[in-house]
């Protein structure tokens, strides 16, 4: 019961683990004795996190890497394969959002938005399979942790919608990868954050009181609180845990009875 969430000799990628959610996850999966691998495009911002970081013993090291393209995805595994013979966790948050009225939005910010946040998943867990089947073993199965959001559960007023759509389209993903990679023991979960302070949700990050009237909870999530989920999942407390998505939001989601989003953003 003492290593329930312990995650020592264990090593994971954090895709876009530089900054917001990525980075709350990384810190957790370090405190708890992972070695962590990070990853942006933005390599010099990338390698300054993981500096900051890698203290007191921790391993966070810094790779760039854009996941917007098959190749990049490819080079990404490539370069992980080259360092690692296995990996125990992949959790697949990089991602992008685009706002813009139903008639005038674009194809460019549909297919940037759907490659980044579900083709790139798919393809890169689909790349490190061998790494990750390699650290898997019925005892101790690797893990792919998918990251999602409320959007995915709600249907907020804000006009993104190939962001919606994805982020719904990762936590279907999830369930079918989980269904055919449990059988290499490698267990495939996600988590839909709600209101977290990130360059993603600007409303937590620049006005957390005004977004914390509309949480049950009464507050935006803290760090610890994403660093608890993610580190449940990845530890032996999660390994039971496949195909589900764990939604950390405060209780906005299933709380408050015919919540739309729209709260979120009047004055």
């Amino acid at each position: 019961m003492k290593n329930l969430f312990s995650l020592e000799g264990r090593v994971a990628l954090v895709t876009g683990g530089s900054r917001g959610i990525g980075r709350m996850i990384t810190e957790g999966y370090l405190a708890y004795g992972a070695k962590v691998y990070i990853c942006a495009r933005k390599f010099a911002a990338c390698e300054a996190a993981a500096a900051e970081l890698s203290k007191e013993g921790a391993q966070c090291i810094a790779l760039e890497a854009d996941l917007s393209t098959l190749d990049g995805v490819r080079a990404l595994a490539a370069e992980i394969a080259a360092r690692e013979s296995r990996l125990d966790i992949l959790v697949n948050n990089a991602g992008a959002a685009w706002g813009a009225g139903f008639d005038e939005f674009p194809e460019s910010g549909w297919d940037k938005v759907m490659d980044l946040n579900v083709k790139a998943p798919f393809f890169l867990t689909q790349a490190l399979a061998p790494q990750l089947r390699a650290a898997a073993s019925a005892g101790r199965p690797a893990k792919v942790i998918n990251v999602a959001s409320i959007d995915a559960i709600i249907v907020s007023q804000r006009e993104t919608y190939s962001y919606a759509a994805s982020k719904a389209g990762i936590v279907h993903l999830t369930r079918r990868m989980a269904a055919r990679l449990v059988q290499d023991h490698i267990h495939v979960s996600a988590i839909a954050p709600g209101a977290f302070a990130s360059n993603m949700n600007k409303e937590a990050r620049d006005n957390p009181d005004g977004t914390a009237r509309v949480v049950p909870a009464g507050r935006v999530g803290s760090p610890e609180d994403m660093a608890a989920a993610a580190i449940y999942l990845a530890a032996r407390s999660g390994d039971y845990v496949v195909g589900s998505t764990l939604t950390v939001d405060g209780g906005v989601a299933y709380a408050m009875p015919g919540f739309s989003g729209r709260e979120l953003f009047e004055p």
